[in-house]
């Protein structure tokens, strides 16, 4: 069964005019069996999880973890390249235990739509 998944990737090409670095990640989701199937050859993962989209507040909110890949690491990101289709809405990242705050990052991050 295919369910709502995310990657984080980081890739040796430039994407969107922003050059390759390891501090630029590309955000990437779809409908899949493995988090995996989201993952391009040549491309590492810095992380996955599941997502759904609130309609009502205009947010794609990311959660859980990736079972190939574990929780995304924000910490090594400066720039994330989103899909232009998103343009627009806010991605936060809800953590799946009482400790940590939602990760905002939209606000957080620099975001580049390609």
């Amino acid at each position: 069964m295919t369910l709502p998944k995310f990657i984080i990737a980081t890739s040796d090409k430039d994407h969107a005019g922003v050059p390759a670095s390891r501090s630029t990640a590309i955000f990437r989701m779809g409908m899949v069996y493995q988090h995996a199937d989201l993952l391009k050859a040549g491309e590492q993962c810095l992380g996955g999880g599941y997502y759904y989209i609130d309609y009502t507040s205009n947010t794609i909110i990311l959660d859980r973890s990736s079972y190939d890949f574990g929780k995304p690491r924000w910490h090594l990101i400066d720039t994330l390249v989103v899909p232009s289709a998103y343009q627009g809405m806010r991605l936060v990242y809800k953590y799946d235990d009482r400790y940590q705050d939602d990760f905002d990052v939209s606000g957080n991050l620099r975001i580049v739509f390609q």
